[in-house]
């Protein structure tokens, strides 16, 4: 069963978070709502959110503070932040907002398709980075048991075949993710699916060295060369 990603919704209205959750719930994910800036915090101390919807003008600590705090956090720092905001101060107003680590900056009322749809793009985001994390802890797990003789029976290098075809279906679907968001313009979007790609290649190198034969192809290239 795929693990459905977590989007976090912040705001002190109720009505708001209901509306959000309407707008929402066709992505099937797991919505979790906040209803202050300190809820929201809490949240983020336990769970793995793909997004967060963040409201500007909230009672206490407002959606500016939250973002600092959250933006301050390892475990947190690199989790998008869209603002939404009944307000319009002017470009001012929405540079803040980008300098307190949003990707995004949306005005109320706001285009529920188009909100849906940039949000569906950081959950896609984020279920590639789920996936090669998966990759990496079998490639570790095989590592392992080649090490420890964890697993007679198995053959060394048996998983090795398909660590490398599950990489190379999250490779695929990163390409079509990364042209699908070079073609909507979204610069920060664009940056993290390179960033995964990165990952991605780092993984598929350290995979084609483990395959059979790869240290003395290395040795006759290093000879020849």
């Amino acid at each position: 069963m795929v693990q459905k990603a977590k989007i976090l919704l912040v705001d002190d209205r109720p009505e708001n978070l209901l509306a959000l959750e309407a707008i929402l719930s066709a992505l099937d994910q797991t919505l979790v709502r906040a209803s202050s800036g300190e809820e929201a915090l809490k949240a983020l101390l336990t769970e793995d959110f793909a997004v967060i919807l963040l409201d500007v003008q909230m009672p206490g600590m407002d959606g500016f503070e939250t973002a600092a705090h959250i933006k301050r956090r390892e475990r947190t720092r690199d989790i998008p932040i869209i603002f939404l905001t009944a307000i319009n101060h002017g470009p001012h107003h929405t540079f803040r907002g980008y300098a307190a680590g949003a990707v995004d900056y949306i005005s109320k009322p706001f285009d529920p398709w188009v909100l849906r749809a940039k949000v569906s793009v950081f959950v896609e985001l984020h279920m590639k980075n789920m996936q090669l994390r998966e990759q990496a802890v079998l490639l570790r797990r095989e590592l392992d048991g080649g090490h420890t003789g964890a697993d007679p029976e198995r053959p060394a290098g048996g998983l090795l075949p398909e660590l490398s075809a599950r990489l190379a279906a999250v490779e695929e679907q990163a390409e079509v993710l990364t042209k699908e968001l070079s073609e909507s313009g979204g610069g920060l979007a664009v940056s993290t699916a390179a960033h995964l790609e990165r990952k991605l290649a780092g993984l598929r190198r350290a995979l084609d060295a483990l395959q059979p034969g790869a240290a003395e192809e290395k040795s006759v290239e290093t000879q020849t060369g």
